[in-house]
């Protein structure tokens, strides 16, 4: 049975994710065998598996960290918000249904076996599993019935490293806030804690770092720097969304519906020298790139509301009437075609109109389509045709069927794809950016093909470098090895403050 270490924080975005993939990955370059695990995410970013089922992009960037295949176990329950009171709950890759968050809370404790059971059969496959934890453990609202934190570290008896964003300010406050919001049972489990985006010289933290010790009762495992790697985020909280634009070449606008899923397939785009891709909210953000993308959304039909009504959908047509090439994945192919139909009540029920700039119809159906393909794309017209016969792979996972689909449907300059990861595949993003340099007249021979698999791999050895010179791995190691004690003796521990 395999040893367990869990990461969590004293908030969203400290870094929970980053670590546990730093960790995945100099486990396996140690020779261990590691997987990741959390056991509810909550995420428009999802993936599918080989098998069809559904799972948090955030495991899938840790299982390839730790140079294994994604499984769905890995991450057995996945919330997807369709509202601000709502999700979609998807437990070991399956829909579950549609829930509002107080129906969720009053059913989740009956998920516990759903989450001991594709834990343990991940434990009895590996050496190591580094278990992620979400948002806080201090949340004293949700403690009761919580299954992803402390709840989780009970279950696996593994011991926990506590992280706070020092970028964000307070991580001092933070880290022994939440210590001390702990139960003691809960504060004996936890063993260290690391301080994570720090900017500048460590020894001026020093004094802090001793102050923090002493008032928390366990060692500072180390100070992490702030490092700029390009790894998937989760969503609504990625840095990308409000990033500076820098002056570029090539200028790509996403635009950013209100539930936007799967925005890391443009990540390869962003990746390629002279591209500035942007996420824009209004008219005024658009101005006049030199691609439009629609990416996906949890609900289509609200979102393609919000851009007749915000003025983004007009400007999107009058950008296409300019023979200027306009892209919509799934839910934004879906937007671009002639109609929407939801007789199933699937999103909101009813139909509309589409933008009208491909053929297709959609109707939505209550079963969600979930599968990876592969193959070759056919011929291509407009500004893309030299992607014609490029080899492709991704996965597909939609509620709705769109006639007339194929890998990539074009109508002039206008595309649609239900391909997630479509610009992973070798050679399609540099041929994309090619085609756009030579729109405006301009030299393209420097593109060069991206690699995205072989720049992740650079991705996460710097990840592993990071991280092996800022902790302490040997006692890490050794937290490792010890484990936590039997329960009761945890139970017993004292208060520290």
């Amino acid at each position: 049975m395999a040893r367990a270490i869990m990461i969590q924080g004293t908030t969203s975005n400290a870094g929970k994710s980053l670590v546990a993939a730093g960790l995945c990955r100099i486990f396996r370059q140690d020779g261990y065998r590691v997987a990741p695990f959390k056991s509810q995410n909550m995420a428009l970013n999802s993936f599918i598996t080989a098998d069809g089922l559904e799972m948090g992009r955030a495991q899938v960037m840790q299982a390839e960290a730790a140079g294994i295949e994604p499984d769905v176990r890995m991450n057995p329950i996945l919330l997807k918000p369709t509202s601000d009171q709502g999700s979609q709950v998807i437990v070991g890759g399956e829909v579950w249904g549609n829930m509002s968050a107080r129906e969720y809370f009053a059913r989740k404790a009956a998920l516990v076996p759903d989450i001991e059971r594709a834990y343990r059969s991940l434990a009895t496959e590996n050496d190591i599993i580094v278990i992620e934890g979400a948002g806080s453990p201090a949340e004293i609202n949700l403690k009761q019935q919580d299954i992803v934190n402390m709840g989780m570290a009970k279950l696996a008896r593994a011991p926990v490293l506590l992280v706070g964003d020092i970028d964000r300010g307070g991580v001092f406050a933070a880290l022994v806030g939440t210590m001390m919001l702990l139960d003691p049972d809960e504060r004996a489990m936890v063993k260290a804690t690391i301080i994570n985006k720090f900017r500048g010289d460590v020894t001026i933290l020093q004094p802090g770092l001793d102050t923090l010790e002493r008032l928390t009762g366990v060692p500072v495992a180390g100070v992490v720097p702030y490092m700029p790697l390009q790894l998937d985020d989760e969503d609504s909280l990625s840095d990308r969304f409000t990033a500076a634009v820098r002056p570029a070449l090539v200028d790509i606008a996403v635009l950013r519906l209100p539930r936007i899923s799967n925005f890391t397939d443009f990540n390869a785009l962003e990746y390629i020298d002279g591209v500035s891709l942007r996420y824009v909210g209004s008219v005024r953000e658009l101005a006049e790139p030199d691609l439009i993308v629609l990416p996906g959304t949890k609900n289509t039909m609200d979102d393609l509301r919000w851009l007749r009504q915000s003025g983004l959908e007009a400007a999107v047509c009058k950008h296409a009437a300019r023979g200027k090439p306009v892209l919509g994945v799934c839910g934004g192919y879906q937007m671009l075609g002639r109609s929407l139909c939801d007789p199933d009540g699937v999103e909101h029920g009813g139909e509309m109109a589409g933008m009208g700039l491909l053929d297709g119809e959609t109707v939505f159906a209550p079963q969600k389509h979930r599968t990876q393909v592969q193959g070759r794309l056919p011929a291509v017209g407009g500004i893309f045709t030299g992607l014609s016969g490029l080899a492709y792979s991704g996965y597909e996972i939609h509620m709705g069927r769109t006639s007339g689909d194929c890998p990539l449907v074009h109508k002039g300059n206008v595309y649609g794809t239900y391909l997630h990861g479509f610009f992973d595949s070798p050679g399609i993003a540099g041929t994309v950016v090619s085609a756009l340099l030579r729109q405006k007249g301009l030299d393209d021979s420097d593109v060069q093909a991206f690699d995205m698999q072989a720049f992740k791999e650079r991705q996460y050895d710097l990840l592993a470098d990071g991280l092996r010179q800022a902790l302490d791995m040997r006692a890490i190691y050794e937290i490792v090895e010890r484990g936590l004690p039997p329960a009761q003796e945890t139970e017993k521990a004292g208060a520290l403050f």
